[in-house]
């Protein structure tokens, strides 16, 4: 039996307690505390990781198209409907027969939202499932198209133009990010995924002591920049801020850096960290809902939870614990998971 990584199970349960402390800072308006944008500017770059992490592991992007379709439908997209949906139903809920309709909650429902941002409301974070799908549909194509042109003994390959693709998504935030379904981050996001593909290779081929030198080597660099530059790369709205450059470097530096000294260490399990991260889609898809359910029910009976410790507290507290509570049933259950059972492939006699 092949042995887990550990080490992405740590990295990945880091990003995921990030991401949920970030939403119950934001649910109760404490984000703007000098202490937490201090760990926001020194992990700015976790959402990335994800896109990293799946570049690093896929073994290929091949096979028949439907076949792949229909796989990559089932583990992302039905759990993005399936979650959005129950997040919208708390939400509405709420909004219509709850709260007053003067309410700020309510005025925000507009339908141009879902096409516009790709989020639901009362489960904004999904918009990264839909992000991650259409990433696995474009490198899918990619590489058919590498297929086709290495049959024909071609010289070109259209993978290569992904390495333009960091610039194409920053032109697109110069612009204004114009394209719905907040596609405009999937260019960087397939990036990331090769560059995820090739960090593994590079792994795999170069003996150990040069590449955790030079794992070394790219922490000291984003280390220094970050200190020198205080730009960041917001995925969920594809927003680069400060020296693009240095942003860029750093952001590789970061996400190969880190990965490599982890895997080379190696890392050995770390219980509730590597719980997360083994099970990291439940966190990452039922935090949210819960977290919208306590803002309105605070919200129903004229409580803000603005700059409220207590409140804050008892967020972390309760989502935690529900989510550690629920991993088990939802595994079960596909639908909820995107764990669907793989069908058997069909051979000819």
């Amino acid at each position: 039996m092949k042995q887990r990584n550990h080490a992405f199970d740590l990295l990945c349960g880091i990003c995921i307690v990030r991401m949920m402390m970030l939403h119950v800072m934001s649910f109760c308006q404490m984000q703007g505390q000098e202490w937490w944008m201090d760990v926001m500017h020194w992990t700015y770059f976790f959402m990335s990781f994800f896109f990293f992490k799946a570049g690093y592991f896929n073994k290929t992007l091949q096979g028949d198209t439907r076949t792949f379709l229909v796989k990559k439908t089932k583990q992302l997209i039905v759990p993005y409907v399936v979650w959005g949906v129950l997040g919208a139903v708390v939400y509405l809920s709420f909004a219509w027969l709850v709260l007053p309709s003067n309410n700020t909650m309510v005025k925000a429902v507009t339908p141009e939202h879902l096409w516009l941002t790709s989020s639901f409301f009362g489960n904004g974070p999904v918009w990264f499932l839909m992000s991650f799908f259409m990433a696995y549909v474009a490198m899918h194509f990619i590489s058919k198209a590498d297929e086709w042109a290495m049959r024909r003994n071609l010289s070109v390959r259209l993978s290569w133009v992904v390495l333009l693709f960091p610039f194409v998504s920053y032109k697109l935030c110069e612009m204004g990010n114009p394209l719905w379904l907040s596609l405009n981050n999937v260019f960087w996001g397939i990036f990331l995924f090769l560059l995820g593909r090739l960090w593994h290779e590079c792994l795999d081929q170069y003996e150990r002591r040069p590449m955790m030198a030079l794992s070394v080597a790219m922490i000291a660099v984003f280390v220094v920049l970050n200190i020198w530059d205080i730009g960041e790369y917001t995925m969920s709205g594809n927003l680069w801020t400060g020296y693009y450059p240095a942003t860029l470097l750093k952001t590789l530096c970061a996400l190969c850096g880190f990965s490599g000294f982890f895997l080379l260490l190696p890392t050995p399990r770390v219980p509730v960290l590597g719980y997360i991260g083994e099970h990291s889609m439940v966190f990452f898809v039922a935090h949210y809902p819960l977290l919208t359910f306590y803002q309105m029910l605070r919200s129903s009976f004229v409580r803000t939870l603005r700059g409220h410790w207590d409140d804050m507290i008892i967020l972390t507290l309760l989502t935690f614990v529900f989510c550690f509570w629920i991993v088990p049933f939802v595994e079960r259950i596909p639908w909820l998971s995107g764990r669907f059972r793989s069908m058997p492939e069909k051979t000819t006699a």
